[in-house]
């Protein structure tokens, strides 16, 4: 499965959501959306990402986090990754990231949520192979009109993103001297979700390619710093995509993540 076009505008929209409306289902056709991503989007061995629909109630039951209390979420995606691949991290953000914003250009709430849930009740819904790990999860709905007080430190009072400024966070060349396909990229990069909105990346642009780098050296949480960067990866490339840019992923080693090059 390709890269979908609704995907880059999901990006504006995407907002990380705990309250969602028990009594609206998904209807058929999301459901089958989100399945055919999770089957069809795996760009990388080692990760995937299955969607559950109709689960138990007790998945987000204690859920409590930064964002505070997952309430009445009628699904939820799983990430799952390969413990023993060295790059599984930036892997799993990536493809997570584009189930996300699938379910986002489908009117559905999400949010990335690492340790606040009932990982024994997940793992009793997936078979999960030798080396396989739940990494992360995400509910998924419709959210209620009602922000809470969590959501809205942490995404940025509802209609707006706090993101840090771009020229903290992109070395190399100036802003006149970048292509048009790199500066779309760094600015969908810099709206990609991280764990407690701390933005830990850095970009290096030349010519021909962006290197995503570890720039936030800080106190670690539970969601790896590479994984927030695997989702930052995505965005960028779908960034460089609407301006008919397209290119491939190198991995590498700490403290960068990996380099895109355009074709």
């Amino acid at each position: 499965m390709e890269i979908s076009p609704n995907w880059y505008p999901a990006i504006k929209v995407r907002r990380s959501r705990r309250s969602y409306n028990r009594n609206s289902a998904l209807d058929a056709e999301a459901c089958s959306r989100l399945h055919g991503v999770c089957r069809g989007f795996r760009p990388f061995s080692g990760v995937r990402v299955e969607f559950i629909d109709a689960p138990p109630d007790d998945i987000f039951a204690n859920a409590v986090g930064f964002y505070g209390n997952i309430k009445g979420a009628p699904a939820f995606l799983a990430f799952i990754g390969d413990t023993s691949d060295p790059n599984i991290q930036e892997k799993m953000g990536y493809t997570g990231e584009a189930a996300v914003l699938e379910a986002t250009s489908l009117g559905l709430g999400t949010c990335w949520v690492a340790l606040t849930y009932n990982a024994k009740r997940v793992k009793s819904l997936i078979r999960l192979e030798k080396s396989e790990e739940i990494i992360c999860v995400s509910p998924v709905g419709y959210t209620t009109n009602k922000w809470s007080f969590g959501e809205n430190v942490y995404s940025g009072f509802g209609s707006n993103h706090q993101r840090k400024p771009l020229q903290t966070l992109v070395t190399g060349l100036s802003e006149a001297q970048r292509p048009n396909w790199a500066k779309a990229a760094v600015e969908a990069a810099r709206l990609a979700p991280s764990a407690i909105n701390r933005q830990p990346w850095g970009f290096l642009i030349d010519e021909r390619s962006i290197t995503v780098y570890i720039k936030d050296r800080g106190p670690e949480f539970t969601v790896a710093r590479r994984l927030d960067c695997g989702i930052a990866m995505l965005h960028i490339e779908l960034g460089a995509l609407s301006r008919g840019a397209t290119g491939n992923w190198n991995f590498l080693t700490h403290p960068q993540v990996a380099r895109f090059t355009v074709r």
